[in-house]
């Protein structure tokens, strides 16, 4: 399926069937293309925490306003942010980088974001929200439906998850095979209402 295709076909899928189960490989392709997704500095401030644990996931669902996709999705997915991905070891990030580049880039990213907590959970939400896109596009190429969500108790997930203190949750993705169709074409803004050219008037 080409990029086009799975671009207008993708649809938020509501109900899964909970009898269906993706293959290791399936799984592990579909984390690794996410890997690929964009981020600011290259800090790949993404933590995918992936969800396989049958009781967790119905402790989840009753945090999540008990919605099914939480347990019969066959792939519960957690985007989670590391806050401070950018001061742990940024080196690491440009180590193939010519040793120039790794002298500017290096440095430029502790001036970016040091003392600067919501432009450091701004950047996190947004590659976080790159990787859920990069995730449900893969999934619709494999034939698999998704389901981004919000809809859920915050900090009772952090707590169900251990989540550490310097990472933020931004959403859940729910990937397996829908039951219904889930291609129901929506309502969409006109393309004149929605792309502004140059200002707003």
């Amino acid at each position: 399926m080409n990029v086009h295709t799975a671009i207008e076909s993708r649809r938020a899928a509501r109900q899964f069937d909970p009898t269906h189960t993706m293959t290791e490989d399936e799984s592990k392709k579909l984390l690794s293309l996410a890997l690929h997704s964009p981020t600011a500095f290259n800090i790949q401030n993404w933590r995918f925490v992936v969800v396989q644990d049958p009781v967790l996931r119905k402790d989840i669902r009753k945090a999540s306003w008990d919605q099914a996709q939480v347990t019969d999705a066959s792939l519960l997915i957690i985007l989670c942010a590391d806050l401070k991905a950018w001061e742990k070891e940024p080196m690491r990030y440009w180590r193939s980088a010519p040793e120039p580049v790794q002298e500017f880039i290096v440095p430029a990213i502790q001036e970016y974001y040091q003392g600067l907590d919501q432009v450091q959970r701004d950047e996190a939400m947004r590659s976080c929200g790159i990787a859920a896109q990069t995730l449900m596009l893969a999934a619709t190429s494999m034939g698999y439906d998704s389901c981004p969500m919000d809809g859920f108790d915050f900090d009772a997930v952090a707590d169900l998850i251990h989540l550490p203190d310097d990472h933020a949750i931004c959403m859940f993705v729910a990937i397996g095979q829908a039951v219904k169709d889930s291609n129901n074409k929506k309502d969409r803004l006109p393309y004149e209402e929605v792309v502004v050219s140059n200002h707003f008037t």
